[in-house]
């Protein structure tokens, strides 16, 4: 069972390491990959994920060399098949606070069908921060039961990934354009491509889809706007004891410590700059990339942008609401997909 926590222990353990108040020291623990924190410091898990290890373990372990600066990549290809998920979930309210448990089950392996030799094209699925693909598998199921080929990353830093630092990003954008041509090197790679990705793994993917030809789709599940208010929006949330102006100090000093502008930290940058057709989705209840930032980035995407909000959904809980979010989602990719063939220049 997955305790859907990891981001918000990594962020209380690096803010307790910080407490000398120096900015330049808490930059570099917002920089440092969280797969290098212990795994001890944790407080009690909003949400839990419930599935068999066959849902990792019964699709083989790839790894992509990508850099500058060096690292490297986790990956797992989950095929088209007929897996036959199912959802059940439990919700529960315990010290004030809401608890959530998702329970899937799926045939693993799945039996092959027409679009296991011939799938619709490829979805990429990225995580949030300090988690890894494990938090994905179900979605990667679940999309490859309706014919898509998906591809779980760890991205650097997270997981079984390497690379000592992250950058929101700005270096992981490449590093998936250099996981496509992995793929397209094995001869996995079905076009077109799309990305899914929540919260941090959201921001990431935004980035990713407007400096990315090959990617023509992208679903943004609670995804920040910018960077510092929603460190800050975790700090209210789950660290209200460490000061704001501390963490201020360390967000100010973070673009240095990266090498790369200020603005560049933030998603919205990206979609300014250049506005691409985006799903966007978002919890009504979601403290940490409120509804209103979300409705803030669906205004600088392109017109044909959509933007579907869960009234009763928490950050942490958003993107397991698969009895709202499949069909939609589903629907999406294949619009957009079918928008690609039609752009396709006629064959000979």
């Amino acid at each position: 069972m997955i305790a859907l926590f990891r981001p918000v222990r990594l962020l209380l353990l690096g803010l307790a390491l910080a407490c000398g108040g120096c900015g330049t020291f808490v930059a570099h623990r917002l920089a440092q990959a969280p797969n290098t924190y212990p795994d001890w410091f944790a407080p009690k898990a909003p949400v839990l994920l419930d599935f068999p290890e066959a849902f990792l373990t019964n699709f083989p372990a790839a790894f992509a060399e990508v850099g500058p600066p060096p690292a490297r990549l986790f990956y797992r290809v989950v095929p088209p098949a007929d897996y036959h998920l199912s959802v059940a979930s439990t919700n529960w309210t315990k010290g004030g606070k809401t608890r959530h448990r998702f329970t899937f089950r799926a045939d693993l392996p799945g039996a092959t069908n027409g679009f296991t030799t011939a799938p619709r094209g490829t979805v990429v699925l990225l995580h949030g921060f300090g988690l890894d693909q494990e938090c994905l598998a179900p979605w990667a199921i679940r999309m490859a039961q309706a014919g898509w080929r998906c591809v779980l990353v760890d991205l650097r830093g997270h997981g079984d990934s390497t690379g000592r630092r992250i950058y929101f990003g700005v270096v992981e954008a490449r590093d998936l354009s250099q996981l496509l041509d992995e793929l397209t090197r094995r001869g996995e790679l079905v076009t077109p491509v799309a990305v899914l990705g929540e919260s941090y793994g959201a921001a990431v993917a935004l980035r990713w889809r407007t400096l990315e030809p090959r990617v023509t789709a992208v679903v943004a599940m609670a995804p920040y706007a910018e960077l510092a208010p929603a460190a800050e929006n975790i700090r209210r949330e789950y660290a209200g004891w460490f000061p704001s102006a501390w963490l201020k100090w360390g967000l100010v000093e973070l673009p240095d410590v990266l090498a790369v502008p200020a603005a560049e930290l933030n998603p919205s940058t990206a979609i300014q700059r250049k506005p691409v057709p985006v799903m966007f989705i978002a919890g009504g209840e979601d403290r940490i990339a409120p509804v209103g930032e979300v409705s803030r980035l669906k205004a600088m995407a392109a017109a044909d942008s959509e933007l579907l909000v869960l009234p009763a959904a928490s950050h942490e809980a958003l993107p397991y609401d698969f009895e709202v979010l499949v069909s939609p989602v589903l629907c999406w990719l294949e619009d957009q997909a079918g928008a690609v063939k039609a752009a396709a220049p006629a064959g000979p």
